[in-house]
């Protein structure tokens, strides 16, 4: 196990969040609930719309809309594509030139149609191997990861992603895990046919996964565990603590409530809003990712989430494959001894596990700058070293 040390960074104190004028247009990844103990009571809260800083009426307008269906949710991410382009954020401002990027959607064999988009390294790089990414609860692949996938590729990878159904721009019900190895499934259907393309499939193949994420690419590792050169878990989801968990009368509840009423927003969970991002300018960004799900959890999706938890923390002996964990030290939504349980329990010959100290969950795009380059320049270099050997 390793303990990087990040450099300290002191950010500037920016009044607006955008690095030219705000424009106007004609039209957050998270478990729902902590996996660390915490002295606070579990709520169910409402959803909160305040006006976003620096946009027009017209955008906070576009931003309030109902995102329940996913063609509102491709028409308020047209709208603020835009904006995007504009916020003063690392991944954005310092992303790599060149990056040849494809967006589009297929169906699945459940008949849902899924967003896909993938980036490529400029055509003079040689195609080192595929990486691809689960992203977290709520969040979708179009956002932060934008520029995460943009850094991983200009040092020679495939870098792939797509959105769960019910999430970003994919299809169903937002926020909706009717059940989790329907995602589970897709991500296979989907990687597999990646994996065979002409050019690719040769090649070295890994999967990275960010919190809820992790627990998808655990998953998938478990289903087909000879099927991947290695696997990157960013502060996975795999094991929920004692202390945090509902007492029994209330699952009871919830368990009935599940079956009765799965789609209703009624889930509970804490407040943890302050404990994603560590950097308080990026933490602001992060509310312009507007088509995330950022309400309560609907009451299946907790239940299955709650579920599939418990069933890989039974399972991480099995885990194989070549494993990087990397944990932010201070993370209190997912706890860093979760990671330090798989670590130890994977019965991987090749596994290291990272802990950035002071690093809040999203250390791949909410700490100060030095450490978001310093976690992915840890991640390419163990990219870099497993292609090698390959």
């Amino acid at each position: 196990m390793e303990l990087s040390v990040p450099f300290r960074f002191q950010s500037r104190n920016l009044n607006s969040p955008f690095t030219h004028k705000p424009i106007s247009h004609p039209l957050k990844h998270q478990p729902p609930f902590s996996t660390k103990p915490k002295n606070s009571t579990l709520t169910v809260r409402a959803l909160r719309k305040a006006p976003l800083e620096g946009l027009s009426d017209e955008l906070n307008a576009i931003a309030r809309r109902n995102l329940d269906f996913a063609f509102t949710r491709r028409k308020v991410r047209d709208a603020f594509t835009e904006v995007h382009q504009q916020l003063d954020h690392c991944l954005f401002k310092n992303a790599p030139a060149g990056i040849r990027t494809e967006e589009w959607y297929e169906t699945n064999s459940r008949g849902l149609e899924i967003f896909c988009k993938s980036w490529m390294p400029r055509p003079e790089i040689t195609l080192k191997a595929s990486v691809c990414f689960c992203h977290g609860y709520g969040d979708t692949c179009t956002f932060f990861f934008e520029g995460i996938a943009r850094i991983i590729a200009a040092s020679g990878y495939g870098v792939f992603a797509m959105d769960y159904p019910g999430f970003g721009l994919s299809e169903g019900l937002h926020g909706y895990i009717p059940k989790f190895d329907y995602l589970v499934d897709d991500v296979i259907e989907h990687y597999t046919k990646i994996k065979a393309r002409p050019d690719l499939r040769d090649l070295p193949r890994f999967i990275l996964g960010q919190s809820m994420g992790g627990a998808v690419s655990l998953k998938v590792h478990l289903r087909e565990p000879n099927n991947w050169d290695g696997m990157i878990l960013v502060a996975p989801m795999c094991k929920i603590a004692d202390d945090v968990l509902p007492s029994d009368a209330v699952m009871k509840v919830l368990t009935l409530l599940s079956k009765v009423m799965p789609k209703a927003k009624l889930f509970p969970t804490q407040e943890l809003d302050e404990l994603f991002f560590r950097e308080p300018s990026k933490r602001k960004l992060a509310v312009y990712n507007v088509i995330c799900y950022d309400d309560n959890p609907r009451l299946r999706t907790g239940m299955e989430l709650l579920r599939i938890t418990k069933e890989i923390e039974s399972q991480v002996h099995k885990v194989s494959a070549p494993l990087l964990v990397l944990h932010g030290a201070e993370d209190k939504v997912t706890d860093p001894l979760v990671s330090k349980f798989l670590y130890e329990k994977a019965s991987s010959k090749d596994k290291s596990l990272k802990l950035y100290e002071g690093g809040y969950h999203c250390i791949l795009e909410g700490e100060p700058d030095d450490t978001i380059f310093a976690v992915h320049h840890d991640i390419v270099s163990w990219l870099d070293f497993r292609c090698s050997i390959k």
